[in-house]
């Protein structure tokens, strides 16, 4: 089994777009807390939308999906899920939930991973659910083709515990003694989970979940406001690439983890500039319309009522149509398409 490790982190030179990404994260981390401060209630409003879009997202990268109606009433109403898919949304749901209210009492270790990886799977009978892989798994590719191809093997089920526990002591032992920044050691510990594939099934979903929660422990909490899987979910192809690139020499311990710290880095400081965006338009006491209209300036081609509800969070979603509405018999925006596949875009 390779050597898990953490020390040579500490001695480790990091490059300029690192250390620029992590200067620019911390200065919004700050930004936030002084806007969390000015409006609060407003603000509050984010939650449940991340919420939301992080159970649907995160899901929909598997192929777990379903209507964005019941979506919302797994999320907002808790309601009984209906199908397998909606079984394991509603699973995910619950942990997003355990880790937004009880992050700061949820320590990193393999126990809580396998308490958390179990309610993942309470709704449904899976017993293998909070109990590590019994089977060798592969990542793999397909072509255009049809052709799949093994483009990286995961640690054996025998080796997976050890490994586990080793990641998590090496990440406590770095975190606890400060030695590493936490942005470089998250995105370190989220890169081994994932090359170790410590489960039969769910590995990405946790792996997300576990993201969120370091973050929140480390004073990061940009993902209960926006949401980190939907900013992973709109280009996928950038995750898997970023990840396959850092996976190459794993196994000996001399992989380049670059191109996924980087990766990480990215999104997580998309999604503050996302939340300054976003009170940027709240932060003005102005009639429903003309939150509308601020927030139409901010999108560029196609948007959806579900974008303007995002940018939007203090008004209800009967003032965002009734806004949208005007916008068009004024000739502001133009509307197209029917029901689920209606559009906006701006004329003016």
């Amino acid at each position: 089994m390779r050597p898990f490790n953490y020390s040579n982190l500490k001695e480790q030179k990091w490059d300029s777009d690192i250390l620029g990404y992590i200067a620019a994260i911390y200065k919004e981390a700050g930004k936030q807390e002084l806007y969390l401060k000015q409006r609060p209630e407003e603000l509050e409003k984010l939650v449940e939308i991340a919420k939301i879009q992080s159970t649907e997202s995160s899901n929909a990268i598997e192929g777990i999906v379903t209507t964005s109606t019941r979506i919302r009433q797994l999320v907002e109403e808790k309601t009984m899920p209906k199908t397998r898919d909606e079984q394991e949304i509603a699973g995910y749901r619950d942990v997003l939930n355990i880790i937004h209210e009880s992050f700061d009492a949820i320590p990193l270790s393999q126990n809580y991973i396998l308490q958390l990886h179990k309610i993942m799977y309470s709704h449904m009978n899976n017993p293998m659910a909070g109990r590590t892989k019994n089977n060798q798994n592969f990542i793999t590719a397909k072509y255009p083709d049809g052709h799949v191809e093994t483009i990286f093997t995961p640690l054996a089920p025998y080796e997976t515990p050890e490994a586990l526990d080793r990641i998590c002591e090496e990440y406590n032992r770095v975190i606890g003694n400060m030695e590493v920044e936490p942005l470089i050691a998250i995105p370190i510990f989220i890169h081994d989970f994932l090359c170790i594939h410590p489960f039969n099934d769910g590995n990405g979903r946790m792996s997300r979940l576990l993201t969120t929660l370091l973050l929140y422990r480390n004073g990061f909490n940009v993902g209960k406001y926006i949401s980190l899987e939907a900013k992973i979910a709109k280009n996928k192809d950038l995750y898997y690439h970023a990840l396959n690139r850092s996976q190459d020499g794993w196994h000996e311990g001399c992989e380049d983890a670059l191109p996924f710290i980087k990766y990480f880095l990215g999104i997580v400081l998309a999604a503050y500039r996302d939340f300054e965006d976003r009170f940027s338009i709240i932060e003005e006491k102005l009639p429903a319309i003309d939150i509308v209209r601020k927030a139409t300036l901010n999108k560029i081609g196609k948007f959806n009522k579900q974008d303007i509800r995002e940018l939007c969070p203090s008004l209800s979603i009967s003032s965002i149509e009734s806004a949208l509405r005007k916008m068009v018999a004024s000739g502001e925006l133009r509307r197209d398409g029917s029901g689920r596949s209606t559009f906006y875009y701006r004329l003016k």
